[in-house]
């Protein structure tokens, strides 16, 4: 055998029947606190401040490593320099010593 109840009520009259409580203003009262603190939370925050609690302490000093970074740069750079006016001196002063003979 099978039953069926079909109860056409509104969740307020359901609550009240089943002797639930009703939570609907404490909820009202605690997503009203919730939101002033939100609020309250992020006009103290400015965004830099914001960026500086949600990176990772390695990620905050990017400059530092921009400076880092652009020094190990330049002494490559340099190197290279060096390297090549060196290897180009020594191909100027073999084409000196050495005259072309033509055919």
């Amino acid at each position: 055998m099978k039953v069926t109840f079909n109860i056409d009520c509104t969740p307020e009259e359901a609550r009240a029947f089943l002797g639930l409580p009703d939570v609907a203003p404490m909820q009202q009262a605690l997503m009203g606190e919730l939101e002033d603190r939100l609020r309250a939370t992020m006009g103290a925050l400015s965004p830099e401040a914001l960026v500086k609690t949600w990176m990772p302490a390695s990620l905050q000093n990017v400059e530092q490593a921009q400076k880092v970074f652009w020094s190990q740069m330049q002494q490559t750079l340099s190197g290279m320099a060096s390297s090549a006016s060196g290897a180009m001196s020594a191909f100027t002063d073999s084409a000196v010593r050495k005259p072309r003979t033509g055919a």
